[in-house]
């Protein structure tokens, strides 16, 4: 394995996350999931030594990273952070051959194979309009796809990106998401992102490491996601404390809208409800009741008219 943690407590003064053991081997890509203030973001300094450990280890390819110079952490380890710094009078083409820097002196000129690595990424981005454009013109999200880009170049075996797909419209979000499980595969390195979605593991990622109650739990995906109900439960969304929930056999994307029309609609108990989707309609059983509704429209104006 090329990155692993052993027993490790993650945290400042206190302890966030408790006896972490987990490790990730070359071309895998995984998804870091957790609530707010559950000790993602520390948990990715950690990796990168920015905070110490108060207890245990991290290793990138068998050296403890704390024995690791600034240098050669950021040949292992490139990191995109949510929010970074722009530089204001640099342009997308500036900021990712910036990528490059940590092969040369302060000073250095671009080789030619330097120079084609970079454009490449610039399209791969999708950015190749925006190439002379200063960094402080750009929307956030091209601002983002440009600092993911500056990590692409620094060819390291590790890319940790700390909510990389947050400023993103779906189709920037797809372009990353196939951009970095591209060179997960095709380059044969670790794609560690974070994110408050775990639907983009289903599609995306190998493995998930996922933090609750003071704990990572990690392993495949399929694996995790059916081991904590709550990641896949419409449950996890109920905004509505009066709402009592039918029974729902769906597909799951199905099953999370009939749910979250439910609750928006009806503050009341529809235990006694079941819906079954058959064939592109909805079959409700009420008692011996049988109704079946093609549209959401009609659903809500049958329940309605339950007393």
């Amino acid at each position: 394995m090329f990155l692993q943690i052993k027993q490790a407590n993650i945290g400042h003064d206190k302890t966030l996350i408790s006896n972490v053991h987990a490790d990730l081997k070359l071309g895998d890509v995984c998804l870091l999931i957790g609530n707010n203030g559950v000790g993602k973001t520390t948990l990715i300094k950690s990796i990168l030594h920015h905070t110490s450990l108060l207890n245990g280890e991290i290793l990138i390819n068998q050296k403890n990273i704390k024995n690791l110079s600034v240098k050669e952490t950021a040949e292992n380890i490139a990191v995109v952070f949510s929010k970074s710094n722009v530089p204001q009078h640099y342009t997308v083409e500036d900021l990712i051959s910036l990528g490059k820097y940590i092969y040369y002196p302060f000073y250095f000129e671009l080789k030619k194979e330097d120079r084609e690595e970079i454009s490449h990424i610039i399209d791969e981005l999708d950015l190749a309009q925006y190439r002379h454009t200063l960094l402080k013109n750009l929307s956030d999200g091209n601002l983002q796809k440009a600092f993911i880009g500056r990590a692409i170049a620094q060819n390291s075996p590790v890319i940790i990106l700390d909510e990389p797909t947050t400023h993103l419209d779906e189709k920037n979000k797809l372009i990353i998401l196939k951009t970095l499980r591209k060179l997960a595969k095709e380059q044969d390195k670790i794609i560690l992102f974070s994110s408050h979605d775990w639907r983009l593991a289903k599609e995306f990622a190998d493995k998930i490491w996922y933090v609750k109650d003071n704990q990572l739990f990690s392993g495949l995906v399929e694996d995790v996601l059916l081991q904590h109900d709550e990641l896949t439960n419409v449950s996890l969304f109920q905004v509505n404390e009066n709402f009592v929930p039918p029974s729902i056999n769906a597909p799951q994307v199905h099953k999370e809208m009939l749910y979250s029309l439910l609750q928006k609609n009806f503050e009341k108990d529809l235990s006694a409800l079941h819906f079954d989707y058959k064939n592109g309609f909805w079959e409700i059983l009420i008692g011996n009741s049988n109704q079946q509704y093609e549209s959401f429209e009609e659903i809500v104006n049958f329940i309605k008219n339950i007393h």
